[in-house]
C-alpha cells in the first residue's frame, strides 16, 4: 500500500510539472506581440478566410514549432517568414500562449481543407 502512494505521488508530481512546463509563455504579451497577426488569423484567432488557418485553441507546441519552422526557413512563407523574422524564443512562446488560450470555432473540418467544397 505504501509502495502504491509513494509512485501515486510521484507521478501527480511528475504531471504538475510537466503542466508548468508547457505553460511557459505569457498570454497577455502574446496578445501585444500577436498585433500583426490579427490581419489574416483575426484577433479572436478564428481567420474568417479560409487561405489563413485558424490559430484559436491550436496546441501550444505545435504552433511555437511551425512559428519555429517560419523562422528557420523549414517552412516556405515569406509572408510569414517576414513576420517571425523580428520574433525571440520567448516572444513566439508568448504567442503561442496567446492563441492557443482562445476559444476556437472550427467544430469540424468541413470546407477548411483544400479541395473540399
Amino acid at each position: 500500500m505504501n509502495r502504491a502512494l509513494t509512485l501515486l505521488s510521484f507521478g501527480a508530481v511528475l504531471a504538475f510539472a510537466s503542466t508548468q512546463l508547457l505553460a511557459a509563455g505569457n498570454i497577455e504579451n502574446g496578445k501585444q506581440k500577436a498585433a500583426t497577426c490579427f490581419a489574416c488569423h483575426g484577433t479572436d484567432g478564428n481567420a474568417v478566410d479560409p487561405q489563413y488557418p485558424r490559430l484559436a485553441g491550436q496546441y501550444n507546441l505545435y504552433i511555437q514549432q511551425a512559428l519555429h519552422e517560419y523562422k528557420s526557413g523549414q517552412r516556405d512563407n515569406a509572408i510569414m517568414k517576414g513576420f517571425v523574422a523580428t520574433l525571440s524564443d520567448q516572444d513566439i512562446e508568448d504567442v503561442a500562449a496567446y492563441f492557443s488560450s482562445l476559444p476556437t470555432k472550427l467544430d469540424t473540418l468541413s470546407g477548411h481543407i483544400q479541395g473540399d467544397k
